[in-house]
Protein backbone atom coordinates (compact mmCIF):
# COMPACT_ATOMS: atom_id res chain seq x y z
CA UNK A 1 0.00 0.00 0.00
CA UNK A 2 1.25 3.44 -0.87
CA UNK A 3 2.60 5.71 2.33
CA UNK A 4 0.12 8.65 3.00
CA UNK A 5 2.99 11.15 2.20
CA UNK A 6 2.39 9.78 -1.61
CA UNK A 7 -1.31 10.23 -1.43
CA UNK A 8 -1.41 13.47 -0.29
CA UNK A 9 -1.05 16.45 -2.98
CA UNK A 10 -1.42 19.75 -1.74
CA UNK A 11 -0.18 21.20 -4.43
CA UNK A 12 -2.83 19.56 -6.80
CA UNK A 13 -5.76 18.62 -5.13
CA UNK A 14 -8.69 18.47 -6.52
CA UNK A 15 -10.36 19.97 -3.71
CA UNK A 16 -10.92 23.24 -5.50
CA UNK A 17 -12.80 20.98 -8.20
CA UNK A 18 -15.23 19.43 -5.65
CA UNK A 19 -15.96 22.94 -3.95
CA UNK A 20 -16.37 24.62 -7.84
CA UNK A 21 -18.72 21.51 -8.82
CA UNK A 22 -20.39 21.74 -5.21
CA UNK A 23 -21.33 24.93 -6.14
CA UNK A 24 -22.50 24.81 -9.60
CA UNK A 25 -26.09 24.80 -8.32
CA UNK A 26 -26.11 27.13 -5.01
CA UNK A 27 -28.42 25.33 -2.36
CA UNK A 28 -28.03 21.71 -3.83
CA UNK A 29 -25.21 20.31 -2.12
CA UNK A 30 -23.90 20.31 0.97
CA UNK A 31 -20.16 19.87 1.85
CA UNK A 32 -18.97 18.21 5.26
CA UNK A 33 -16.21 18.96 7.03
CA UNK A 34 -13.78 16.22 6.87
CA UNK A 35 -13.56 13.78 10.44
CA UNK A 36 -10.62 13.62 12.32
CA UNK A 37 -10.37 10.09 10.71
CA UNK A 38 -9.62 11.74 7.41
CA UNK A 39 -6.06 11.07 6.94
CA UNK A 40 -6.79 7.16 7.94
CA UNK A 41 -9.50 7.09 5.54
CA UNK A 42 -7.36 8.53 2.57
CA UNK A 43 -4.22 5.62 3.15
CA UNK A 44 -7.15 2.98 3.51
CA UNK A 45 -9.29 4.24 0.51
CA UNK A 46 -5.68 4.58 -1.45
CA UNK A 47 -6.42 7.03 -3.27
CA UNK A 48 -4.80 10.28 -4.20
CA UNK A 49 -6.21 13.82 -3.51
CA UNK A 50 -5.55 14.74 -7.50
CA UNK A 51 -8.44 12.88 -8.21
CA UNK A 52 -11.78 14.58 -7.04
CA UNK A 53 -12.51 11.12 -4.67
CA UNK A 54 -8.82 11.60 -3.01
CA UNK A 55 -9.86 14.55 -2.31
CA UNK A 56 -13.27 14.00 -1.10
CA UNK A 57 -11.93 11.04 1.13
CA UNK A 58 -9.55 13.70 2.91
CA UNK A 59 -10.39 16.88 3.00
CA UNK A 60 -14.49 16.04 3.19
CA UNK A 61 -17.18 14.35 5.69
CA UNK A 62 -18.46 13.79 2.30
CA UNK A 63 -21.30 15.62 0.33
CA UNK A 64 -25.17 15.54 1.03
CA UNK A 65 -27.09 16.39 -2.04
CA UNK A 66 -30.89 17.87 -1.93
CA UNK A 67 -30.95 17.27 1.75
CA UNK A 68 -29.85 13.65 1.92
CA UNK A 69 -31.59 12.69 -1.77
CA UNK A 70 -27.96 11.30 -2.48
CA UNK A 71 -25.19 10.83 -0.25
CA UNK A 72 -21.21 10.81 -1.53
CA UNK A 73 -19.24 9.23 0.90
CA UNK A 74 -15.96 11.11 2.38
CA UNK A 75 -14.02 10.66 5.64
CA UNK A 76 -17.34 10.20 7.84
CA UNK A 77 -19.57 12.88 9.45
CA UNK A 78 -22.51 13.30 11.34
CA UNK A 79 -24.94 14.02 8.36
CA UNK A 80 -23.09 11.19 6.54
CA UNK A 81 -21.98 8.42 9.48
CA UNK A 82 -20.28 6.02 7.00
CA UNK A 83 -16.89 6.39 5.30
CA UNK A 84 -15.60 4.85 2.22
CA UNK A 85 -13.32 2.13 3.77
CA UNK A 86 -15.75 1.26 6.17
CA UNK A 87 -18.88 1.08 4.38
CA UNK A 88 -16.70 -1.00 1.40
CA UNK A 89 -15.47 -3.59 3.97
CA UNK A 90 -17.03 -6.78 3.69
CA UNK A 91 -19.69 -5.39 0.83
CA UNK A 92 -17.32 -4.96 -2.29
CA UNK A 93 -15.26 -6.79 -4.31
CA UNK A 94 -14.35 -6.04 -7.60
CA UNK A 95 -16.25 -2.87 -6.99
CA UNK A 96 -15.80 -0.01 -4.83
CA UNK A 97 -18.96 1.35 -3.40
CA UNK A 98 -18.83 5.31 -2.99
CA UNK A 99 -22.25 6.98 -3.00
CA UNK A 100 -26.38 6.02 -2.41
CA UNK A 101 -29.34 6.99 -2.41
CA UNK A 102 -32.87 7.21 -0.51
CA UNK A 103 -34.96 4.82 -2.55
CA UNK A 104 -31.99 2.20 -1.78
CA UNK A 105 -29.65 2.18 -4.59
CA UNK A 106 -25.95 2.41 -4.51
CA UNK A 107 -22.95 3.77 -6.71
CA UNK A 108 -20.12 1.73 -7.60
CA UNK A 109 -16.98 2.39 -9.26
CA UNK A 110 -15.92 -0.71 -11.37
CA UNK A 111 -12.82 -2.37 -10.46
CA UNK A 112 -13.36 -5.35 -13.02
CA UNK A 113 -16.44 -7.50 -11.92
CA UNK A 114 -19.20 -5.00 -12.93
CA UNK A 115 -17.80 -5.00 -16.59
CA UNK A 116 -14.90 -5.16 -18.81
CA UNK A 117 -15.00 -1.03 -19.39
CA UNK A 118 -12.40 -0.33 -17.05
CA UNK A 119 -12.68 2.44 -13.83
CA UNK A 120 -16.51 3.07 -14.77
CA UNK A 121 -19.23 4.25 -12.95
CA UNK A 122 -22.08 1.60 -11.90
CA UNK A 123 -25.84 1.99 -10.23
CA UNK A 124 -27.20 -0.81 -8.37
CA UNK A 125 -30.93 -0.06 -8.85
CA UNK A 126 -33.64 -0.83 -6.52
CA UNK A 127 -35.96 -1.24 -9.82
CA UNK A 128 -33.98 -4.05 -11.53
CA UNK A 129 -31.87 -5.55 -8.14
CA UNK A 130 -29.18 -5.21 -11.18
CA UNK A 131 -25.97 -2.95 -11.79
CA UNK A 132 -26.52 -0.77 -14.54
CA UNK A 133 -23.50 1.02 -16.05
CA UNK A 134 -23.64 4.93 -16.40
CA UNK A 135 -21.12 5.29 -19.14
CA UNK A 136 -19.29 7.94 -16.92
CA UNK A 137 -16.06 8.29 -14.88
CA UNK A 138 -16.53 9.30 -10.77
CA UNK A 139 -15.60 12.95 -11.90
CA UNK A 140 -18.53 12.71 -14.11
CA UNK A 141 -20.70 11.46 -11.61
CA UNK A 142 -19.57 13.83 -9.58
CA UNK A 143 -20.85 16.98 -11.42
CA UNK A 144 -24.11 14.93 -12.53
CA UNK A 145 -24.98 14.42 -8.97
CA UNK A 146 -24.16 17.67 -8.17
CA UNK A 147 -26.03 19.34 -10.68
CA UNK A 148 -28.81 17.81 -12.32
CA UNK A 149 -30.46 14.17 -11.99
CA UNK A 150 -32.37 14.80 -15.46
CA UNK A 151 -35.00 12.00 -15.56
CA UNK A 152 -32.58 9.24 -13.59
CA UNK A 153 -35.34 8.90 -10.63
CA UNK A 154 -38.29 9.37 -12.60
CA UNK A 155 -39.64 5.47 -11.69
CA UNK A 156 -38.65 5.98 -8.03
CA UNK A 157 -39.63 9.90 -7.24
CA UNK A 158 -43.31 11.21 -7.05
CA UNK A 159 -44.99 14.54 -6.46
CA UNK A 160 -43.83 15.50 -2.81
CA UNK A 161 -41.38 12.99 -2.34
CA UNK A 162 -39.10 15.83 -1.26
CA UNK A 163 -40.49 16.40 2.34
CA UNK A 164 -39.97 12.79 3.04
CA UNK A 165 -36.48 12.95 2.27
CA UNK A 166 -35.69 15.87 4.14
CA UNK A 167 -37.46 14.41 7.34
CA UNK A 168 -35.10 10.90 6.41
CA UNK A 169 -31.78 10.24 8.81
CA UNK A 170 -28.39 10.40 6.97
CA UNK A 171 -28.10 6.33 7.64
CA UNK A 172 -31.49 5.38 6.20
CA UNK A 173 -33.33 4.83 3.21
CA UNK A 174 -37.35 4.56 1.82
CA UNK A 175 -38.91 1.27 2.81
CA UNK A 176 -41.04 0.34 -0.12
CA UNK A 177 -43.61 -1.92 0.00
CA UNK A 178 -44.40 -4.26 -2.23
CA UNK A 179 -40.66 -3.40 -3.36
CA UNK A 180 -39.77 -1.55 -6.23
CA UNK A 181 -38.75 -4.75 -8.42
CA UNK A 182 -42.11 -5.84 -8.32
CA UNK A 183 -45.08 -4.92 -10.36
CA UNK A 184 -46.80 -4.46 -7.25
CA UNK A 185 -45.48 -1.68 -6.74
CA UNK A 186 -47.08 1.55 -6.02
CA UNK A 187 -45.95 5.23 -5.94
CA UNK A 188 -46.32 6.88 -3.27
CA UNK A 189 -45.59 3.76 -0.93
CA UNK A 190 -48.61 3.56 0.98
CA UNK A 191 -46.46 4.31 4.44
CA UNK A 192 -43.47 6.16 4.79
CA UNK A 193 -41.26 3.52 5.81
CA UNK A 194 -37.46 3.63 6.51
CA UNK A 195 -34.61 1.18 7.57
CA UNK A 196 -31.06 1.36 7.90
CA UNK A 197 -29.07 1.94 4.87
CA UNK A 198 -27.20 -1.25 5.41
CA UNK A 199 -29.73 -3.35 6.28
CA UNK A 200 -31.81 -2.22 2.35
CA UNK A 201 -28.44 -3.05 1.05
CA UNK A 202 -28.33 -6.80 2.73
CA UNK A 203 -32.10 -7.34 1.55
CA UNK A 204 -31.24 -6.35 -2.13
CA UNK A 205 -28.53 -8.64 -2.40
CA UNK A 206 -29.93 -11.40 -0.59
CA UNK A 207 -33.08 -11.14 -3.17
CA UNK A 208 -30.84 -10.61 -6.50
CA UNK A 209 -28.84 -13.33 -5.54
CA UNK A 210 -32.21 -15.61 -5.39
CA UNK A 211 -33.64 -14.21 -8.41
CA UNK A 212 -30.90 -15.18 -10.26
CA UNK A 213 -30.66 -18.48 -9.26
CA UNK A 214 -34.14 -18.75 -9.91
CA UNK A 215 -33.56 -17.22 -13.91
CA UNK A 216 -31.04 -20.14 -13.74
CA UNK A 217 -33.46 -23.17 -13.58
Amino acid sequence: MRPLNELINETESALSFVIETVQKCPGRCVLHPASPAAADVLYRTQVTTRSPMGAIAYHTGGISVLNGWLRILGSGSTAIPRTLPDWNQGRSAGFYLVADDVFGGFFALNGGALGNDGHQMYYFSPKSLKWVALDGTYTQFLIWACTDFKDFYQDMAWPGCEEVISRLPPDRCIFFYPPLWTAECVLPPAQNRDVPVAEAWSFQQEMAGQLNASAAD
